[in-house]
């Protein structure tokens, strides 16, 4: 068990029942904030700003030197230690910043927990209005989903309103060669995230528009309001659009998207496997027939008259999603989850159990399914976390909570590599990075990620 924080100031030790003086600051608890030294200094005076709710310090220090989301070696972040210390002043900066509220720190709190755990309800309530107001819908936004674009699904069928829009000057297009989008660095060397889209005007690509370009109407940007295309430039030289972006480059698609802002992955989600189904059905599945392009690329129709595809509404002409399952299995005691290893995976990376759905059967059905097939393990309740599109090619996952029923565990060898209880602190060492094993969970842009961190935040307070 990992001691916790108690609110009279004092470190709690659950493995012996008693607590002992916590002597020191908690913005000292930073012994080490990265290679350069030289930093160090700043840092913990960034900290220390948090924590005293010093906004003018703090909002230089984040101008000339510290990055925002800075974390000190036990995982705790700026807007953690202001939300420790009810600094709302301190937190509406940060958050302004753009500072993650889902960082989690090595006893597996996010900065809400930390404000709910010492009653700071103001501190609490700022952050979670935050929260809702980046996902409206109150739902987790997994990488891949985030997409801010109206699809104007009404659109596609007007042959005329897209052939305008293709050639209107404030139109907007995305490249991919050979799915791969094209990119450019973002230079800001402070944020996660590596790449954001490139987008180019008609003018731009104007000679690589043929009769046979294969031209997908992605939707209308809900800000500029600037209609927004994909185009495939497949056997192009490449080196051609450097003219146009001279720091733009194709990016490999995986892993190379995982880098993507957030809000160009939902974009890019959209057009890749949209593309990618394209290039896939260029033949109809009911006769074998050639197929044309239609309704902006979202549809391909049969060029035989007669065949049955072109009576009435079948899937074969729309581009197809896959659902698959994934799921957090909970021991029956509560305390423990199950995480397996694919021959697949790298070294040392455990994940959640997943699994195609088979027709004709319900998610929770799935889930008790392919449980039992790679562990063993027998199911009872399901509960849904969330959803996120993987657009290699086209694959919907649906996450799930399983409660498992049983406990022994019998691996599928020829899916599974090992699948493994493991207790809440190993899985928050594993989350933080810092398992003696080096053992570690996908990152956070993988929907796991979410499933496990939300486990994990579920039951900061309990006695696991």
């Amino acid at each position: 068990m990992v001691p916790r924080l108690c609110k009279a100031g004092f470190i709690f030790n659950p493995n012996r029942g008693h607590t002992f003086p916590r002597l020191v600051s908690v913005v000292n608890m930073s012994s080490r904030t990265g290679p350069d030294d030289t930093r160090k200094p700043f840092v913990d005076k960034y900290f220390e700003c948090a924590e005293k709710g010093d906004k003018e310090e703090l909002s230089f220090l984040l101008r000339s030197t510290v990055n925002v989301d800075q974390r000190n070696d036990k995982g705790w972040t700026a807007l953690m230690f202001a939300a420790r210390h009810g600094q709302t002043g301190v937190i509406e900066t940060l958050l302004e910043k753009g500072c993650d509220t889902n960082i989690v720190n090595k006893t597996g709190q996010t900065a809400q927990d930390i404000a709910l755990f010492w009653d700071q309800n103001s501190a609490a309530k700022l952050i979670e209005a935050h929260m809702k107001e980046e996902n409206p819908d109150q739902q987790l936004r997994n990488f891949f989903s985030l997409n801010h674009l109206d699809r104007a699904s009404e659109k596609r069928k007007d042959k005329e309103w897209l052939q305008s829009k293709i050639r209107d000057e404030a139109s907007q297009f995305l490249l991919l060669s050979d799915l791969k989008p094209f990119v450019s660095p973002i230079k800001d060397k402070s944020s996660k995230w590596s790449y954001r889209l490139c987008w180019l005007d008609h003018k731009q690509i104007s000679s690589h528009l043929g009769e046979d370009t294969v031209v997908i109407f992605l939707g209308i940007d809900r800000t500029s309001s600037q209609t927004l295309f994909a185009v495939d430039v497949s056997g192009i030289d490449e080196s051609k659009f450097k003219d146009f972006r001279q720091e733009g480059s194709f990016l490999m698609p995986f892993p190379g998207s995982l880098q993507l802002e957030p809000s160009d992955a939902g974009i890019f989600a959209e057009a890749r496997s949209t593309m990618d189904w394209l290039e896939r059905y260029k033949f109809c599945a009911t006769c074998g027939s050639g197929t044309d392009i239609r309704e902006g690329g979202h549809k391909r129709v049969c060029r035989n008259r007669e065949c049955k595809s072109n009576k009435g509404v079948h899937n074969t002409a729309y581009p197809r999603t896959d659902p698959s399952v994934i799921m957090l299995v909970i021991s029956p005691d509560g305390k423990r989850c199950l995480l397996g290893r694919a021959k697949k995976f790298p070294p040392k990376m455990w994940s959640c159990l997943a699994g195609f759905m088979e027709p004709g059967e319900s998610i929770e059905d799935t889930v008790r399914r392919e449980v039992e097939e790679e562990s063993g393990v027998k199911i009872g309740r399901v509960d849904y976390h969330s959803s996120q599109p993987w657009p290699f090619p086209a694959s919907l996952m649906l996450g799930t909570i399983a409660y498992a029923k049983t406990e022994d565990i019998k691996v599928d060898e020829d899916e599974m590599e090992d699948a493994k209880w493991f207790r809440r602190p190993e899985i928050v060492q594993m989350l933080t990075h810092q398992h003696p094993q080096g053992l570690y969970i996908p990152p956070e842009q993988a929907i796991a990620h979410q499933i496990i961190k939300s486990w994990v935040r579920n039951t900061a307070s309990a006695n696991l």
